[in-house]
């Protein structure tokens, strides 16, 4: 069996300029207009839940993880997974999101939530939220593509309401 090109390690506080960077290079300036984006703006990810790739010492890749709340659930959004094109198509996305979301598991969280497609996740243990619009974020989202892995047998049961960071409650 090959050995993998990159590795992956724990994202650390002196990564950040390289993940932002990475970020404006692969989604530009409109990331912060999704519905995810939002949920994520002004709060920090879980550092202990965030990861990087690298190559030769250099970061090619980032997950993060961040705390929210479903209703009155507590879940986390996974993302940006962001992959430096060149990298693409080489499975460090992927293992960055397996890596992630052992860590969560052992962490003992139940669920972790994402927006994106359901090809790629799917065999990752992410599938539809059902039924679907059970669950709403700040902003429009095709519910196709809002995805969650249960990290303990039948947490997603009855999982419905409206996605918040952590520590912040629905208006009115």
């Amino acid at each position: 069996m090959a050995t993998s090109p990159f590795s992956i390690r724990l994202e650390a506080p002196g990564d950040d300029p390289s993940i932002e960077a990475l970020n404006e290079d692969v989604f530009g300036p409109g990331r912060f207009a999704r519905a995810a984006y939002r949920i994520r703006e002004g709060i920090p990810h879980e550092p202990g839940l965030s990861f990087v790739g690298e190559v030769d010492g250099r970061l090619i890749a980032s997950v993060r993880l961040t705390r929210i709340t479903i209703g009155e659930r507590e879940a986390l959004l996974l993302g940006p997974l962001v992959v430096d094109p060149p990298w693409k198509g080489k499975g460090c996305g992927k293992e960055l999101v397996r890596v992630a979301t052992a860590a969560a598991g052992d962490q003992r969280h139940d669920l972790v939530i994402l927006v994106g497609d359901p090809p790629y996740y799917g065999p990752l243990g992410f599938g539809p939220i059902e039924p679907p619009g059970a669950v709403s974020l700040p902003g429009p989202v095709d519910p196709a593509r809002l995805l969650v892995a249960e990290l303990k047998v039948g947490a997603a049961e009855g999982l419905a309401g409206r996605v918040l960071p952590a520590g912040r409650q629905a208006d009115g």
